[in-house]
């Protein structure tokens, strides 16, 4: 009986070992050459979208998780003090330009003066030579041609000073024009919208937020490796990625930077001896061309360093 007990214990016990060794072979201790390995957290490419000129909002096409295109209408900020703005600039550009004619006619009627007291004056300076004319006709005339140029020369002056002013209230009409545009906020990039920050009724400043943008297209995976390994990435180093919520699919992607400096290991790094090593990000650009990956995500990478090896038939995660 007791022989009989010792056999099977030993039958289970050679089990498990064969059992633990198959464990192991499926699921070997270290990486095969020229892979390295790393984790983190998928991170999109956040925009902040907000406000640039002050107002209530009137109306908004924000719904979070909807995408977005490049130059769609988000945020509509009420835009009649602008417009009401825009219309006195330009009411008083049109005066100012009213003027600038008038002046410009007065340039013209004075310089026909101007030149006719000078053709005037000729005659009676010749005339004077030959006695013909007198000495006080010729003055009259001279302080006829004086007179005119001097009209001349204030006029000229008063349209210099009148076209400073044109331009300052033209600039101020550019102003007007471009807070009118402003007033409806316009998407930056094809994104999708992942915080909506306005309602329609609220007040808002220049500066607000309005929304939080993501482009999903863009996503990137940061992770950690040691000195040793990260000095072997190069940039565009091919990698593969996967998620907890797509199981068994392979995502590609490539090095896209390196940090430059090393630094403590972030505490979420999944090893707790791994926390303790000083490291160096690695930044993956990610293929997403479904939207399959979402910011947040936590994922596994995979970077092969040296591309004379193949990838490997079955991507794990090392064991601690």
């Amino acid at each position: 009986m007791k022989r009989s007990w010792l056999v099977s214990l030993l039958l289970l016990l050679g089990i498990a070992a064969g059992s633990y060794i198959a464990f192991l072979a499926l699921r070997p201790d270290a990486l095969p050459h020229g892979i390295v390995y790393g984790n983190g957290h998928i991170e999109g490419i956040e925009v902040r979208v907000a406000a640039e000129v002050p107002g209530r909002v009137v109306e908004h096409a924000l719904v979070e998780g909807q995408t977005v295109t490049a130059g769609q209408p988000l945020v509509a900020i009420d835009p009649r003090s602008f417009h009401d703005e825009l219309a006195a600039m330009r009411g008083e550009l049109a005066a100012l330009h009213g003027t600038q004619a008038a002046i410009d006619a007065q340039i013209v009627t004075w310089t026909h003066h101007a030149e006719s007291a000078q053709r005037q004056s000729g005659r009676l300076r010749r005339l004077a030579d030959d006695r013909v004319a007198a000495a006080q006709e010729l003055d009259r005339a001279l302080d006829t041609e004086r007179e005119a140029v001097g009209q001349i020369e204030r006029l000229r002056a008063q349209r210099e000073t009148l076209a400073a002013q044109i331009d300052s209230v033209a600039s101020r009409v550019r102003l007007a024009e471009t807070q009118v545009e402003r007033s409806t906020v316009l998407a930056p990039l094809d994104a999708t919208v992942l915080v909506r920050a306005v309602e329609v009724g609220e007040v808002v400043q220049a500066g607000q937020p309005l929304a939080l943008l993501v482009d999903l297209a863009r996503l990137e995976l940061k992770v950690y490796l040691p000195g040793v390994e990260a000095g072997k990435v190069r940039p565009d180093a091919p990698a593969r990625v996967q998620v907890d919520a797509w199981p068994g699919r392979v995502f590609d992607a490539r090095v896209a930077r390196l940090d430059a400096y090393a630094q403590f290991a972030p505490r979420d790094i999944h090893l707790p001896e791994e926390r303790t090593r000083m490291v160096y990000g690695v930044v993956l650009a990610l293929d997403n061309p479904d939207g399959a990956l979402k910011p947040g995500m936590p994922a596994d990478a995979w970077i092969r360093w040296d591309e004379t090896e193949p990838w490997p038939e079955r991507l794990f995660v090392p064991r601690d």
